[in-house]
């Protein structure tokens, strides 16, 4: 008896059941999953130092030390620059409270003269309070700040990481013989993300190099944290332009008035979407693997499983599902097409047969291996 073929509509349903429960089960640990993805991501990020210091023959401890210690020079440079960042914030909220009072009631004289100056309107603009709008901006930081107090789990996490980086890299190598798909998949994760942070982070320090030099032209408070805020979004995907643009665009308000506001949006706009839109998706190019759909929704799911760590770890996670469920399974090439947006490649021909003809031996040809028979003339 043929074994019974279970309903595809089953299979789809039984795999969102499952996927569900994963990612409750990851939000229920995302304190340690968390720390765990953001020091892969980062081994991974570092490891070409890591390479060219072992094609150059230097010692073990040196592979070690060196890819560790720039990480952690970059993590200990995130956190002191949130951290002033935040305490200036702390200072500054209560003079801006008065500027923001003052710029309500200059709004509710204008209203008034154009014939708005119901009790309604005045009620809603009278609710506006400033501290709330500043507290809004110090939360962000204090996310920002809450994804790296736990430090010492991840500086623990890239010793370790780092120590069986090397190890874990010849595994994969003699793995390719017996599972080469799942070889060739972690492989292609590890190229991507790093290919991604590489791009996103030198299409990143430009955009806040020059976000900076508007935000000091214009004379906006805080101009360097806001360009730190910007190469940090810049991580975030699609709507990271927008989380950057608020809490300039905001103090560029209450510290210069509408004007000062509208110009900061509109550098914002003119620097931030050109590149992140027009030009850095042409040296991504296909590095990501990733459709727009699926960016976005990745962007989503990761930030209610992960929080704000989630949402810049979006791409890397997504990469790494993929990876492991979809690139090293051969079966699953059309979900790749439908993730990436890209049809599959078409499977070549072999170009020992010319087109057209069979493989199958003709009457003429002998088989091969079949011994040749040879006509002799009749006789006269």
């Amino acid at each position: 008896m043929l074994p019974q073929r279970i309903p595809r509509a089953l299979i789809a349903m039984l795999g969102a059941a499952a996927a569900v429960v994963a990612l409750a089960g990851i939000q229920a640990v995302g304190s340690i999953v968390g720390p765990v993805i953001l020091a892969l991501t980062l081994v991974i990020a570092v490891s070409p130092l890591r390479g060219w210091l072992s094609r150059h023959r230097a010692p073990v401890w040196v592979q070690v030390a060196v890819p560790l210690a720039v990480v952690l020079l970059v993590l200990a440079g995130m956190v002191a620059v949130l951290s002033l960042a935040a305490a200036q914030l702390a200072i500054l909220a209560p003079t801006y409270s008065t500027q923001f009072r003052s710029m309500v009631s200059d709004l509710q004289h204008w209203a008034a003269g154009l014939g708005y100056g119901s009790d309604q309107l005045n009620k809603a603009l009278s609710s506006f309070d400033p501290g709330k709008m500043i507290e809004v901006a110090q939360g962000v930081l204090s996310s920002l700040l809450g994804v790296l107090s736990s430090l010492f789990l991840i500086v623990v996490l890239l010793l370790a990481m780092s120590l069986d980086a090397p190890v874990f890299s010849r595994i994969v190598d003699a793995a390719a013989a017996e599972r080469p798909q799942l070889a060739e998949a972690l492989k292609s994760f590890t190229s991507r993300t790093r290919r991604y942070l590489v791009v996103s982070t030198i299409f990143g320090l430009i955009c806040s190099a020059l976000d900076v030099t508007v935000l000091a032209i214009l004379s906006v408070p805080l101009p360097l944290l806001w360009g730190v805020l910007a190469l940090i979004t810049n991580y975030i995907p699609n709507i990271g332009f927008i989380l950057g643009l608020v809490p300039p665009a905001l103090l560029g308000l209450l510290d210069g008035g509408p004007r000062t506001m509208l110009l900061v949006i509109i550098a914002y706009i003119a620097i931030n979407v050109v590149i992140q839109s027009f030009i850095q998706p042409k040296f991504l190019g296909d590095a990501v693997g990733l459709s727009t759909t699926a960016t976005f929704l990745s962007l989503i799911i990761w930030a209610w499983v992960l929080g704000p760590l989630g949402a810049l770890l979006a791409i890397p996670l997504s990469l790494l599902v993929r990876a492991l469920l979809i690139d090293s399974d051969p079966d699953s090439k059309w979900t790749a097409a439908l993730i990436s947006g890209r049809l599959p490649d078409p499977p070549a021909k072999s170009s020992a047969e010319p087109s057209g003809t069979s493989s199958e031996p003709s009457a003429e040809a002998p088989a091969e291996g079949a011994p040749v028979k040879v006509q002799r003339p009749p006789r006269a």
